[in-house]
């Protein structure tokens, strides 16, 4: 390379690091890096205690779980008068058809916390006539009607009672009315229509639209707690299951310290081989269903089900599935023929790290740490966003059926019967409309939802940081030991851990904070998205995907920048912005290398993970949906086998990732290690490598192409 061309080259990518015989890895004489973001990572820590002191102080839980009645009073809830009454009941739900409830998420119409639901159809003024049914019907009527005497027309024009009863079934605990189809007509009980209690007939199909209305959430609700149900009869499963994969997942790691080679290569091939036993099983199911009734009809056709099984029986699924898993095995296969000569090359890379973690055992459980501060932050916003959303008043506003100039206007219960509302407006109501309040806290609680929702993200990026600087930290001073493990420090990771927290707290809160502002953004991206598909205008949507997508691309750059930048902080103690553009320029003049081993390796990884959630779903697939025979009574009853089928799926990624998450880390800091090694040094007894024989006989030996900054060094 000539002088010019050298010039112009690490002009555009930073000047390469020279040749210091006193830099033995990580610099021990090092300062506190980026104080002012270390302060206001404090303070910011301040002001969310209060933002949960203070949200704890006014928000009550019991707001989401009990169903509340037209006073503002919990439904079921212990310690109250509605203690032995668990359900709400509607006066006349067809008044929930009303906007009123999308606006207000409230029926204009009085409802009671009741002990069961009616399980009859009857009218007041019929049961008035009967004193046994009148004895029924007195438990749902306002807790303070006594006087069965008093004349029907007086008790439903003071809207003590209802008009009418109408056979009910619980659901998220409100009573909803029995609504069933029969040949596609819709009746309560065997009818099409019913007696309003007001001498008229009116069409099932208004109830229906009221109980639509009523129960905008309800079916969510419903989902949820059949989800639950099933969490609660399998979760010692899904434990097990998981235990399955963490032992999995520790025998592959230890497996790969010793025989990273083989393993390498056992991964690959038993990763096709599941593929392909997925594609087998697709094929023999698609096959079977041939000529079965409903089995041809379109996923389209089908719609959205609750009941997944449902789609289990349909061809169109199964074809799906095979495709896909061929496309998957066809990229697969491709992508390991083009890479085979890197392969060998990013085995050399793992096998350096496993003696690495072999060194350093305790870095495999130091995720463990990592996660328990990531469920504390969790466990912290998720609490703090329940006592916010809770936090709000009991509200009262004036319903009515006819015109009312007080419509809609706040009141207050204990003085509505002596105002003057009733007097212009007799038929008006002071119902409880919703939550919310008019003091400066509730006016600004949208504000302090999303300050909470900004700290998690800050608080769980830093807790991350902090485990990737503290891995980083650990296995340089392995990489730099010129003797190995003999110059390594006692405690590598307890080092670089107090390293950390004592000097760069300051550069981590940095480096999250640029991050959670990228993630806070594509959260309001999504909000705003969701916010505009009902609306028509096609520019807005276009232009919200692309943010959309520049901002994903951006926070993907970021984390990589981010993990690389730690890696200085660890090695060198310098800022973080100095940190960052060191990392960057490093990568550029080692473009190439990055390209090869760097990303070769995180595939084979993402093999390995794949191989492990591949092997624990499929086990747990065939054991929920009772395939197997020899344990075929064992699994328990499900309304829903994929919860816990998908739960034992998710966890055994995060498992699986938490322990490749340590090779991952091991192996980037390597590589910039090894960049920075063929910067400094050139091989000869003066300048030897601190790279291991076995790295460099590979890595050095005509194997990879050197970089220009290797070439400018020799």
């Amino acid at each position: 390379m000539g002088d010019q061309e050298e010039e112009n080259y690490y002009g555009k990518h930073g000047t390469p690091q020279k040749y210091d015989p006193k830099f033995k890895g990580p610099i021990y004489d090092r300062g506190c890096t980026d104080v002012a973001c270390c302060i206001l990572l404090v303070l910011a820590i301040v002001g969310y205690v209060v933002v949960g002191i203070v949200a704890w102080t006014h928000g009550d839980p019991r707001k989401v779980i009990y169903p509340t009645d037209s006073r503002g009073q919990f439904c079921g809830h212990q310690g109250t008068a509605n203690e032995d009454k668990p359900f709400l009941f509607y006066f006349d739900i067809v008044k929930c058809a009303s906007p009123l409830v999308l606006l207000e998420f409230q029926c204009p119409t009085t409802q009671i916390c009741v002990s069961k639901c009616p399980d009859r159809y009857m009218t007041y003024l019929g049961a008035y006539l009967v004193p046994a049914d009148l004895q029924y019907y007195r438990q749902f009527c306002v807790p303070e009607f006594g006087d069965l005497s008093k004349a029907p027309i007086e008790v439903l024009k003071d809207k003590e009672c209802p008009a009418m009863l109408i056979p009910s079934t619980p659901l998220a605990r409100r009573c909803l009315p029995a609504i069933q189809a029969k040949k596609g007509v819709i009746m309560v009980g065997n009818e099409t229509t019913y007696d309003d209690g007001r001498g008229s007939r009116r069409n099932v199909t208004e109830l229906l639209e009221g109980a639509k209305k009523a129960n905008v959430v309800l079916e969510m609700r419903q989902l949820a707690m059949k989800i639950f149900e099933d969490y609660t009869v399998s979760w010692y499963w899904i434990i097990i299951g998981l235990v399955i994969a963490m032992v999995a997942s520790l025998i592959f790691i230890v497996l790969l310290r010793f025989l990273a080679g083989i393993m390498v290569w056992v991964m690959i091939v038993l990763v096709i081989l599941v593929l392909g036993y997925g594609i087998f099983h697709c094929y023999m199911e698609y096959a079977k269903l041939k000529g079965e009734a409903g089995s041809d009809v379109s996923l389209t056709d089908l719609g959205f089900q609750t009941d997944l099984r449902v789609y289990l029986h349909l061809r169109q699924t199964w074809l799906a599935f095979m495709i896909i898993l061929c496309v998957v095995e066809v990229v697969i296969i491709l992508l390991l023929i083009f890479l085979r000569k890197r392969i060998l090359i990013a085995i050399a890379l793992i096998k350096e790290a496993s003696r690495a973690v072999g060194h350093i055992m305790m870095s495999l459980l130091f995720p463990l740490c990592t996660f328990f501060l990531l469920c504390l932050c969790i466990a912290y916003w998720a609490s703090t966003a329940v006592f916010l959303s809770t936090s709000n008043e009991a509200v009262y506003k004036v319903f009515n059926e006819s015109a009312c100039q007080f419509s809609g206007q706040t009141c207050s219960p204990e003085k509505f019967n002596t105002s003057n509302v009733t007097k212009l407006c007799p038929d008006a109501q002071c119902l409880f409309a919703f939550y919310g309040g008019e003091t400066a806290y509730h006016k600004y609680l949208i504000i302090l939802q999303f300050f909470n929702v900004f700290m998690f993200f800050w608080l769980a990026n830093f807790v991350i940081a902090l485990g990737q600087v503290t891995l980083a930290g650990a296995f340089a001073s392995y990489y730099w030991a010129f003797k190995k493990p003999d110059d390594m420090p006692a405690f590598p990771l307890f080092s670089a851990f107090g390293r950390a927290l004592r000097y760069h707290t300051g550069s981590l809160a940095f480096g999250s904070l640029i991050l959670a502002i990228v993630q806070v953004i594509r959260v309001t991206l999504e909000y705003l998205d969701h916010r505009l598909k009902a609306a028509d205008n096609k520019f807005a949507k276009f232009l919200l995907s692309c943010l959309k997508c520049c901002f994903w691309c951006l926070e993907k750059f970021i984390k990589f920048l981010n993990r690389n930048a730690y890696i200085m902080i660890a090695v060198y103690g310098t800022n973080f912005c100095t940190s960052a553009r060191n990392a960057f320029f490093l990568l550029m003049r080692n473009i190439i290398r990055v390209a090869v081993l760097d990303k070769v390796t995180d595939f084979l990884f993402f093999l390995g993970k794949l191989l492990i959630v591949g092997s624990v779903g499929i086990l747990a697939f065939f054991f929920f949906t009772q395939r197997i025979k020899l344990v075929q009574d064992t699994a328990p009853p499900l309304n829903y086998y994929w919860v816990p089928i998908l739960t034992v799926i998710v966890g055994s990624y995060l498992i699986a990732h938490g322990f490749f998450s340590v090779y991952g880390m091991c192996v980037d800091t390597l590589f910039l290690c090894f960049c920075e090694d063929l910067e400094r040094n050139d091989g000869s007894p003066e300048r030897p490598y601190y790279m291991s024989p076995e790295l460099s006989a590979i890595l050095l030996k005509g194997t990879l192409e050197p970089s220009k900054s290797a070439d400018s060094q020799g």
